[in-house]
């Protein structure tokens, strides 16, 4: 049977294709395993949920399947290689101080436990790669062991009830607070906001209340919270856990506030809010550069984009009252 010229045409076009795709394959950016210089230091059964399911792409020890070295799909794993790496290495975590190191793992913990890691393009191309609800458990085991701290001393229990009572009874208007570097404002009636949620940190050993605005407790009240109305801001304050020599947790001294000010368009390109963190009693704005919120809060928050970007869920009663 003759060729016809749709058929040589489609023999030609084919042919182009195959050509262009294997001239593809020579560009590669390079993805190179430098040496393992100060590889995380943990348990056998914790070291191996990080190789099995997290390795690939946060450390020095990437080991690519084949489907993952032909172009395109090669493009995107390099990529996605040197921004985890940038992240979190477990080849040179080691070499970080003790608190940096807690504070990155608690951030992968979390990111485990939310689904949002390993990436879920990464876990439908690597199905084993998925941690399990009984290793999800062990991580968090040994996280909570790493962080354990001795009770406070009666010296130590009087100092921060009385940075209480400071907290308490300043209003925010005896010395000024700074915007962030990014030109977020502090809002000092944050202290007048219901509360909405609370929360711990396992790897630093803190506690958190969460607090909403009026815009923002009658979101939750009608159910508008994904996405949250322009306008709406939630405030999250963190002390240090403070276990009494009689057993007793309650708040130590003040680390922080953190508030998100809701404006999709004013802040399009941090996900819609305004972010930003005020250290110690003095309210230092936290970020040394113009892009710490996408690099410190939007990457992390990134986990919980199906929640509006808010990793605590308000608690339901606060919709009839704030009781």
């Amino acid at each position: 049977m003759p060729k016809t010229p749709y058929f040589r045409l489609l023999l030609r076009f084919c042919g182009i294709g195959l050509l262009l795709f294997a001239g593809l394959q020579f560009a590669r950016p390079e993805l190179r395993n430098p040496p393992v210089t100060a590889e995380i230091q943990a348990p056998a059964e914790v070291k191996a949920i990080f190789k099995h399911s997290c390795y690939n792409c946060h450390s020095n020890e990437t080991e690519l399947a084949w489907f993952d070295r032909v172009v395109p799909a090669y493009w995107i794993v390099s990529r996605d290689v040197h921004r985890a790496r940038a992240h979190l290495d477990f080849s040179e975590i080691g070499a970080l101080p003790e608190e940096q190191q807690k504070l990155a793992l608690f951030d992968a913990f979390n990111q485990i436990r939310l689904g949002a890691m390993p990436l879920p393009s990464y876990r439908a191309a690597h199905p084993n790669s998925a941690v399990t609800p009984e290793q999800l458990a062990i991580l968090r085991n040994y996280l909570t062991s790493r962080s354990q701290e001795p009770p406070a001393t009666v010296s130590e229990v009087q100092a921060a009830d009385r940075e209480y009572v400071r907290w308490i009874d300043d209003n925010g208007t005896f010395h000024s607070v700074q915007n962030t570097l990014g030109g977020v404002p502090f809002h000092p009636e944050y202290k007048t906001w219901k509360q909405i949620g609370s929360t711990e940190r396992i790897e630093n050993n803190t506690i958190r209340v969460v607090l909403g605005n009026d815009l923002a407790v009658k979101a939750i009240a009608e159910n508008r919270i994904n996405p949250w109305p322009d306008g709406a801001m939630i405030g999250k304050v963190t002390w240090h856990e403070q276990p009494n020599p009689d057993g007793v947790v309650q708040p130590g001294q003040f680390v922080q506030v953190e508030l998100m000010i809701r404006d999709h368009e004013k802040y399009r390109t941090t996900a819609g809010w305004g972010w930003g963190r005020w250290i110690g009693m003095d309210l230092k704005p936290d970020g040394e550069t113009l892009d710490f919120a996408n690099t410190h809060c939007v990457d992390c928050h990134h986990a919980v984009e199906r929640n509006g970007y808010v990793f605590t869920m308000p608690i339901k009663n606060q919709q009839r009252g704030g009781q």
